[in-house]
């Protein structure tokens, strides 16, 4: 079975088309072997696949290293290069997150619910893979590490296609995982890395129905849009997280200041990051909440009430209220009370993560009942939503969809199920 670089570069759309599709059919001719694989070798495999990503941190840093310098060199945005960059550190959670992911309890097989029929027959919905996943995916290279060990974790196949600001880093990191699951007894095509940044080959993978069983992309509010727009094929959506915090007249301040800032400054470039701060017109201390934050370089756009606490918070536009900044600037909103902090999310939220910070256990169970998000927290940084956070091994995205998988998507959201029905000789009447 040939592996992703065994094929010779080619130009043209009806040839990338053919190219992707070729790698499809690989891809599906080795997920029916890694489907009949005992958990234990998928675990094995991954295991050594990251024994593998250590061992290559040398030349995928410097492949990292050749992606950041370009992408400087083409004005790539700062939260866009905080994404792309590796270091010796995240580095090692990358490769930690595979291993992660490799212990974890397998999915595939397990019985989600039994009944027995009046009739004496038993029924029984199992979970079993998916089948073939295909990832698109912007700037951040781990994403390439996450999704192939997800996936195969649950006994999928994937095909990658990462954006061109990183091509250098994914194409090491890929390398170093086929190596490690190939000597764990994984069909290489199983994990397979599109060898060209055609922006033809996305139109391929969203065309290419019967081949390829699920979209994941991964990326900017374009690349989202056009997925779902174009795909012939069943997508799990990523959307942007514009994130709020609602600090109540109830919150402690201390624990408020905290979590505001680690909420919007801890890394503003991940989609957990908070977008916008509403403050209850009630709560104490609203300068303690808005100072360490200029204090330490984050820009703050308000309303007229927000702007009265610090004459350094700069007037907000509409556009504001519905921005994924991705950097440091904040949207800030003074509020009447729970009622309109609600309203606001309804309005302007993304449906990915929403955070109360709030003393008043009713409130608190007011927001988290009533706010329809994909995560919704309490007294916690939203820069916790994370599949690793949240004791997922990894995650392959945070879907703000409501069908088949929300929130943080790892190895049971990349699983569907099948009936099993189990007779006596029964026959219907």
């Amino acid at each position: 079975m040939a592996t992703t670089l065994d094929h010779p570069a080619q130009t043209g759309a009806e040839s990338v088309i053919e190219l992707v599709h070729g790698l499809a059919r690989e891809a599906k001719a080795a997920q029916a072997v890694l489907a009949r694989m005992p958990a234990s070798a998928r675990e094995r495999g991954l295991l050594l696949a990251a024994d593998a990503l250590r061992r290559a941190a040398p030349d995928v840093l410097a492949a990292n290293a050749r992606d950041v310098a370009a992408a400087e060199a083409n004005g790539l945005s700062g939260a866009l290069l905080d994404r792309l960059r590796l270091d010796a550190k995240r580095l090692d959670a990358v490769a930690s997150a595979v291993g992660d992911v490799a212990v974890l309890p397998d999915p595939t097989g397990a019985v989600i619910d039994r009944a027995t029929r009046p009739n004496g027959m038993v029924l029984e919905r199992v979970r079993i893979p998916i089948g073939v996943i295909g990832i698109i995916y912007e700037s951040r290279p781990n994403v390439t590490a996450d999704a192939a060990a997800l996936c195969v974790r649950a006994g999928n196949a994937v095909l990658l296609r990462g954006g061109s600001e990183a091509v250098q880093s994914n194409r090491a990191i890929h390398a170093a995982l086929v190596e490690g699951l190939v000597a764990g007894g994984v069909p290489a095509a199983a994990v397979q890395l599109l060898p060209t940044q055609d922006r033809a080959a996305v139109g391929a993978l969203l065309g290419a129905a019967g081949l390829i069983d699920m979209i994941v992309p991964r990326g900017g509010k374009s690349l989202v849009a056009r997925v779902q727009s174009d795909a012939r094929v069943p997508v799990l959506a990523h959307l942007d997280g514009n994130n709020h915090t609602f600090v109540d007249r109830s919150a402690d301040p201390a624990m408020a200041s905290a979590i505001v800032r680690n909420a919007k400054l801890r890394r503003t470039g991940i989609c957990g990051a908070m977008e916008t701060l509403l403050i209850d017109a009630c709560y104490p201390d609203p300068h303690g909440l808005v100072e360490p934050l200029i204090a330490a370089g984050c820009e703050l756009r308000g309303d007229a009430r927000a702007r009265a606490i610090d004459p350094r918070i700069l007037p907000a536009t509409d556009a504001d209220w519905d921005t994924e900044y991705l950097e440091a600037i904040l949207a800030v909103k003074v509020v009447d009370g729970l009622d309109e902090a609600l309203a606001h999310i309804a309005a302007h939220g993304s449906g990915h993560t929403d955070a109360i910070v709030a003393a008043d256990p009713e409130v608190t169970e007011r927001f988290l009942a009533e706010v329809d998000s994909a995560i919704v927290m309490a007294n916690a940084s939203s820069q916790f939503a994370d599949g690793g956070e949240f004791g997922l091994g990894a995650e392959i995205g945070i879907a703000t969809g409501r069908l088949h998988a929300r929130g943080p998507v790892a190895v049971e959201g990349l699983t569907t199920y099948k009936w099993l029905v189990r007779g006596t000789g029964q026959i219907r009447p």
